[in-house]
């Protein structure tokens, strides 16, 4: 007799639950930065923000980034293996399963890349500079700037997380009712400008609507009300 765990579904098993793992130690970070810290540093005197930007924030971006990895990894892993039980992509994505893990896939991979690419780099820039001020230098000159388009990523990474979590989870929990007259290529043209949108915002544009948590989740919410709209319009 095998044992469970090293059989092909004890394997997946632990894929998945790894990808749990990986993400909430992830998204933990993230809401904490969010939901916490920001609205601390905004209190908070310049003493007080130096200590944190150089004790605090640089093990906590730790955890942040590789959390996000092993996220990404895992459930890469995992996905390549469902998608390999159909005969081609198309096939997958026509299941409901297929076409809702798609959904929180793409955001999630979005989320990872501007972790890595944009938060993280930002990010090092703000430890650098406020490093410097603990030691009686000045402040990098581009140190307002990184802060400020590491928070307009992060402020996005919570937007796409709130649709991320509903579509993973409605994968194996919120069947849809996908048929060949699905007006699939509809839903993935308008669903792609929304998340070039947002990506894009993230990237280059400024905070505005998405300074406040409140109007952050506001906006979070509503992009799962976009998307169900959507699906059940085109499904």
């Amino acid at each position: 007799m095998g044992w469970t765990l090293l059989n092909e579904n004890g394997l997946m098993f632990l894929l998945r639950w790894l990808h749990y793992f990986f993400g909430v130690i992830w998204i933990g970070h993230l809401y904490y930065f969010n939901f916490v810290q920001g609205a601390y540093m905004a209190e908070a005197d310049a003493a007080a923000k130096t200590s944190l930007q150089t004790k605090l924030l640089p093990k906590a971006l730790w955890w942040f980034r590789w959390g996000a990895m092993g996220t990404m990894l895992t459930g890469v892993l995992y996905l390549g293996h469902r998608i390999m039980q159909f005969p081609t992509f198309h096939d997958y994505l026509m299941t409901s399963y297929g076409l809702t893990i798609s959904i929180g896939a793409i955001l999630g991979l979005t989320m990872w890349a501007n972790v890595w690419f944009v938060i993280w780099p930002n990010q090092k820039v703000v430890i650098q500079s406020a490093n410097q001020v603990s030691q009686g230098g000045s402040a990098l000159p581009s140190a307002a700037a990184s802060g400020a388009r590491a928070m307009v990523a992060s402020r996005i990474n919570t937007v796409f997380s709130i649709p991320m979590l509903f579509f993973m989870g409605a994968a194996s929990h919120l069947p849809f009712a996908v048929r060949e007259e699905s007006k699939m290529t509809l839903f993935w043209i308008v669903f792609g400008l929304i998340w070039a949108g947002f990506t894009f915002w993230g990237l280059k544009g400024k905070a505005g609507f998405l300074t406040t948590l409140k109007n952050t989740l506001i906006a979070g919410f509503g992009l799962i009300l976009a998307i169900y709209i959507l699906l059940e319009v085109t499904l």
